[in-house]
């Protein structure tokens, strides 16, 4: 007898250096069409940035309850990212599904590499997500966006511009993204998003 079972609708995982402006992006899908995609509140030990709430754009958790969460299996991945833990729980993946949308996850390199990691381990896994690089027009554009925000010092900055390198290498590497998309202009990035 067959199964009348749907998979869920297959999320979209949205990646790309600090900066590129994956978070507007996102915010503009979820807003236009609502009824059709949800976003992955992901978990962070970071502080809240100005205007950040709680459950809306992360939910901020102190390191152990992030470490239970890791050691309970409730991650779908996780990371140590400039010094802060980061992670996206299968829990909240569940709940933007089980709403019948199509989730969107805002996650770096290294979380597209453990997910992909997860898939491969856990052969019942129903993911299967398309996996899209958001890339700068360039390095110093990149630059300019992260000194524009005025939200970290310098070491911060230098920091996440080394991170942005390697990032961008592997996202332009063929084969790793279903879709590379260049952000030199939002309006036609939301687009062909």
């Amino acid at each position: 007898m067959a199964s009348n079972h749907t998979p869920p609708p297959r999320p979209i995982i949205i990646c790309g250096p600090s900066g590129v402006g994956k978070g507007t992006l996102i915010a503009r899908i979820t807003n236009k069409y609502r009824t059709q995609f949800g976003f992955s509140i992901s978990h962070t030990t970071r502080a809240p940035r100005e205007g950040e709430e709680d459950a809306v754009h992360y939910h901020f958790c102190s390191v152990e309850e992030v470490k239970r969460g890791i050691d309970g299996g409730q991650f779908l991945e996780w990371a140590e990212v400039h010094g802060n833990y980061y992670g996206t729980s299968i829990k909240s993946v569940q709940s933007v599904q089980n709403q019948g949308k199509i989730c969107i996850l805002d996650i770096d390199v290294q979380a597209v590499q453990s997910i992909k990691k997860y898939i491969s381990q856990n052969s019942s896994s129903q993911l299967n997500p398309v996996y899209l690089f958001i890339a700068p027009p360039s390095l110093q554009t990149l630059e300019q966006r992260l000194r524009g925000r005025n939200t970290e010092n310098e070491e911060a900055i230098q920091k996440r511009l080394a991170i942005a390198k390697t990032e961008v290498e592997y996202g332009l590497q063929e084969g790793n993204f279903d879709a590379v998309l260049v952000n030199d202009d939002l309006e036609r990035c939301f687009e062909e998003l």
